[in-house]
């Protein structure tokens, strides 16, 4: 099961195709959803986010999909999402910090925790940009009762950048000989980079403790 799902992932654009092919403008419906989901859901971390709007751009580039549909339509699913997932943590305060299941993990929570009280209000731009953060950072600033202006102007321009980066860098570079030919490489690269900034944070806090 695990590896099926991996090998969805892996080979994103073709599989994307696929169903370009099969449910022609339903697509966009699918697009929207996966990419609200991952932001809007806590339960939900695992869903591939920056690999899907570089995949989507790539394809617009064939004239598959529609960059300018594409673009408004993601960066409306990213900034709904984060909304509702704020919503949820507001509504569920504190007694969040007490859930542990195999949907909702603790140690992922406080690592987010840790990365708002690192960073303040602008965590919720840099975590557009980290897996599994992105996905639990408005849920922690819904938690903590972050001003709701505030979040939301962070939350736009968190969207907004993450879109663009990663919808557009498909759109004009996905369609290199390399890079389609080895895509399932970018794909890699791409989560791999994005991990870049947990592991330089665990790495920093062993040493720290250490001292």
């Amino acid at each position: 099961m695990l590896s099926k799902i991996f090998d969805i992932f892996l080979h994103l654009d073709k599989n994307l195709a696929i169903v370009i092919n099969d449910f022609g403008a339903w697509t966009y419906v699918f697009l929207f959803l996966i990419i609200f989901m991952e932001t809007g859901l806590v339960v939900t971390p695992f869903l591939p986010g920056d690999s899907l709007l570089f995949a989507a751009g790539a394809l617009a580039a064939l004239g598959s999909l529609n960059i300018f549909g594409l673009f408004f339509l993601f960066i409306a699913a990213a900034i709904i999402g984060d909304s509702v997932n704020y919503s949820i943590g507001k509504y569920l305060g504190p007694k969040a910090y007490q859930i542990n299941n195999r949907f909702i993990k603790k140690r992922h929570i406080e690592k987010t925790q840790q990365f708002f009280e690192k960073h303040g209000g602008k965590a919720i731009i840099l975590a557009r940009f980290i897996p599994i953060i992105r996905t639990f950072a408005p849920f922690v600033a819904g938690v903590g009762s972050m001003n709701y202006y505030r979040f939301i102007l962070f939350n736009v321009i968190g969207g907004l950048l993450w879109v663009c980066l990663f919808l557009f860098s498909g759109f004009f570079f996905g369609n290199l000989p390399f890079v389609k030919n080895n895509f399932h490489y970018v794909v890699i690269l791409i989560i791999l980079i994005s991990l870049l900034p947990i592991v330089y944070e665990v790495i920093k806090s062993k040493l720290n403790r250490k001292q």
